[in-house]
């Protein structure tokens, strides 16, 4: 029998590497704290990631709390497979891949009561057992914290691109973030960057920005452990409506700063003017370590961007 469940764990991770093979960045969304918005981040960026032409996919890891398929309006999804082995995502749009466990409970108010050993068993069947297909992302979103999915992940795809961590200027959110930055760094995983959410409430009225929890946390935890800030993101009233009828929020008629924030995150990812190294950790924190510098890097670094 175990020699069995051994074979089984060999192959499903060959398909594991096969599947990943055809993705071009692999990039894990963390936060060290609850409600810090990292599910907000993750969808927006892959739909302004999809606007700028790229083929996206999004990995919802959040076993216990499965929200991207309502903020991407697909709540509805189901989970399909035409051969009873691989799963076919849900496509909210054109160039969008999406899977969650929300897909296959029949009851969306029933609790996820799993152990430790069924949430590794389902995030590596999300991994093999999905048909990704060709994509330029996966952005893999993850409950807060640095517990089972993160690991799992981690050690699934040995090259993960790296992790982005989403934290509020709050000092509390700021000293759990630092956790996410240590627990990839032990890893062996490079961290893209920080984004620092709900910094500020701009008035919907007089455009005036109200620091509710702070400003400049994200920052300044950035310069004290030298790793790349990608930008900080305001809180706006219309934000959350959106996202509970599944709109795309970046694309609302309107000025939006923190629309634009975000696409300029986005754009920042995709245009390589953020970190990018693999498991080559040692040029972490350095001007070395940016797309910007692949083409006379010497690194065997699986996603250096090709020249």
């Amino acid at each position: 029998m175990a020699d069995n469940q051994m074979d089984e764990y060999e192959a499903q991770s060959q398909r594991i590497r096969e599947r990943m093979d055809r993705i071009g960045r692999k990039i894990m969304i963390m936060s060290g704290k609850g409600g810090v918005g990292k599910t907000t981040v993750t969808v927006n960026l892959a739909n302004a990631l999809v606007d700028m032409g790229c083929r996206v996919g999004v990995l919802d890891t959040d076993l216990h709390g499965p929200n991207v398929a309502v903020m991407f309006g697909c709540r509805d999804g189901e989970l399909m497979s035409e051969d009873g082995h691989t799963f076919i995502p849900v496509k909210p749009r054109e160039n969008l891949s999406v899977m969650s466990l929300a897909f296959a409970l029949e009851d969306p108010d029933a609790p996820v009561i799993w152990r430790g050993s069924l949430k590794n068993s389902a995030i590596r069947q999300f991994l093999g057992d999905v048909e990704w297909g060709d994509l330029d992302y996966l952005l893999i979103d993850t409950p807060p914290g640095t517990g089972d999915e993160q690991l799992t992940v981690c050690q699934s795809i040995p090259e993960l691109t790296g992790s982005i961590i989403v934290t509020t200027p709050q000092e509390v959110a700021v000293l759990d973030a630092r956790r996410s930055v240590n627990f990839s760094r032990k890893l062996g995983v490079a961290i893209i960057g920080v984004i620092e959410n709900m910094s500020g409430l701009v008035c919907p009225n007089c455009g005036f920005e109200i620091p509710i929890f702070g400003k400049g946390g994200g920052k300044r935890m950035c310069q004290d452990m030298h790793v790349p800030f990608l930008g900080a993101i305001p809180m706006e009233a219309g934000l959350p409506n959106a996202e509970d009828k599944g709109k795309e929020w970046i694309t609302e008629p309107g000025v939006h700063p923190s629309a634009e924030a975000l696409k300029a995150i986005a754009n920042e990812i995709n245009n390589g003017t953020a970190c990018s190294t693999s498991r080559d950790t040692s040029f972490l924190g350095t001007p070395s370590c940016k797309p910007s510098a692949c083409a006379s890097c010497t690194s065997n670094c699986p996603s250096r961007k090709k020249q």
